[in-house]
């Protein structure tokens, strides 16, 4: 198991992490009998989430190895290797089209929007779901080191602020009535640890942070945009 698989399931393994991915299938609305497309699917869980309440759900995901472990953990299911700006689906062809993590990993999340509104058949929703990666929040004995870590973590990603963007790309897209929540995910043990090693590896700013979870005074909290709107 890749390290970065490990560390996405630690983190939809926590409670709030769940309810957040309960709540984008709420959005979806009614479910049953419906094909529904998850982008960037990595292991699965969404997936196997979204055919247990009684959906056809289809996973696509750019990573290979992503798709290959969605595959032996969910042998049933239906995955495939794809590019969120190409789909290997039809037009019209799904009732639901949900991102969670995608678009900051894009130079043009515009297009990924638009190949949503490609696929989606009319009337269909369509939820976005992501972090905001220039606003995340470390508590630190040296706050300008940090923002300074954290405004170049964000700098490395295509798109770091596109979830704040959601709305307005859905708009731009022709989708209607959108619905914009956002929700925190907070993290205070040692997956906050595990995150913080992905933002840097600057040796003295970790071992603060490091020192902080041995005496339980570590706290990261990330925003999670949820956008949802109707095609």
């Amino acid at each position: 198991m890749s390290s970065l698989l490990a560390l996405l399931d630690a983190g939809d393994a926590q409670p709030a992490a769940g309810e957040l991915r309960a709540r984008s299938y709420d959005l979806l609305g009614d479910l049953t009998g419906r094909t529904v497309v998850d982008v960037g699917c990595g292991g699965g869980r969404a997936v196997a989430e979204l055919a247990g309440r009684g959906a056809r759900a289809i996973g696509v995901d750019l990573d290979p190895d992503m798709v290959a472990a969605a595959r032996e953990r969910l042998p049933a299911g239906e995955f495939h290797v794809g590019d969120a700006r190409a789909l290997p689906l039809g037009t019209g062809s799904v009732a639901g089209y949900r991102a969670d993590k995608v678009l900051h990993l894009l130079d043009d999340p515009a297009r990924a929007v638009a190949e949503a509104r490609r696929v989606l058949a009319p009337g269909g929703r369509v939820v976005l779901l992501g972090p905001d990666w220039d606003a995340i929040a470390i508590d630190s004995d040296d706050p300008a080191t940090t923002r300074r870590l954290v405004h170049a973590k964000a700098d490395a990603f295509p798109s770091p602020r596109a979830a704040r963007g959601y709305r307005n790309l859905l708009l731009d897209a022709g989708f209607t009535d959108p619905v914009v929540e956002v929700r925190t995910s907070v993290f205070t043990d040692d997956l906050a640890l595990a995150l913080l090693r992905r933002i840097t590896d600057e040796e003295g700013w970790l071992a603060e942070q490091a020192e902080r979870a041995r005496a339980n005074r570590i706290l990261v909290a990330v925003p999670m945009f949820l956008v949802a709107a109707q095609g």
